[in-house]
């Protein structure tokens, strides 16, 4: 891998691990609703206007029923479930248990693309299932049924990140990545903009929450993105996929650096868990030469 992709991997973990740092900071004065609606909306224009400028063909009236899929499912939905759990879970527990995407992903792969579950995966699912038990039951959360709540709701933000990976492989690898980032982050808003009236912000809205919110629609939705679909093309998806190692660190750092979030031993542990279950799932044995 070439020292730019090296460099663009670990922009990308940087950029998407701070999303849950501006999730817990406007989770008060904005609330999940609008602030998932502003990161979608703002971004989806930025990226359609780039689509135009570069002369790319999304074929919007042949693959709307995709996008619209790809912003509820992939976008909408999880991007909402994390900005609610932002109330009660600090962003480094948030960072950790994004990081569970890829166990579902192998449990459904098993189930809609035929790939197998062998031991190897079988272990790295029940390791990530120890690591969140570990991270969510060593007192980095409230013990309360909020903060399992909360938990839940990660977890299904992870499935649906999951389903929507499966569905592409089988039935969106015609699509042309760009567009889709594009097209489904505006659909996504578009979804989203009549609920905000049912849940306004509850303010205030100040400048520094109004940056806060350039800073996740730009930064961790248009240009990684972005660099997600550059490394896709560049380096493949497997490789790309490496990214889900490095979120929860600097998630982690991001947490203790920016919002004073206490790093625990149980904390660490259950990342290096989670971790290892990934690397169980995403491993792949190279093909022997001929």
């Amino acid at each position: 891998m070439r020292s730019a992709d090296v460099a663009r991997l670990v922009a990308l973990a940087m950029i998407w691990s701070a999303s849950f740092v501006f999730f817990r900071v406007l989770a008060q004065p904005v609330g999940p609703v609008a602030t998932v609606t502003f990161r979608v909306l703002v971004a989806g224009l930025v990226l359609t206007a780039w689509l135009a400028l570069t002369a790319r063909d999304a074929d919007v009236r042949g693959n709307w029923r995709g996008y619209l899929f790809m912003g509820v499912v992939n976008s909408a939905i999880p991007f909402t479930l994390f900005a609610w759990a932002a109330y009660t879970l600090p962003a480094s527990v948030m960072a950790i248990l994004n990081a569970a995407t890829p166990m579902f992903t192998a449990l459904l792969a098993a189930r809609w693309l035929g790939e197998s579950l062998d031991g190897r995966r079988v272990g790295g699912i029940a390791a990530g299932v120890a690591g969140v038990a570990l991270v969510t039951g060593g007192g980095a959360i409230e013990a309360s049924v909020g903060g399992w709540l909360a938990v839940a709701a990660c977890l299904a933000a992870t499935f649906c990140y999951a389903w929507t990976g499966v569905w592409l492989k089988r039935r969106g690898a015609a699509l042309s990545p760009y567009a889709v980032a594009a097209w489904s982050q505006l659909f996504a808003g578009l979804v989203l903009l009549p609920l905000v009236p049912l849940a306004p912000p509850p303010g205030p809205v100040t400048p520094a929450v109004l940056a806060n919110l350039l800073g996740l629609a730009l930064l961790c939705s248009a240009v990684a993105f972005l660099l997600y679909y550059r490394l896709m093309r560049d380096i493949g998806p497997t490789r790309t996929m490496t990214v889900t190692f490095l979120i929860p660190a600097f998630g982690i750092a991001w947490g203790a650096l920016l919002l004073g979030e206490r790093i625990t031993l149980a904390t660490i542990a259950g990342m290096l868990l989670i971790a290892g279950g990934t690397a169980g799932v995403l491993w792949r044995r190279a093909p022997s030469a001929a």
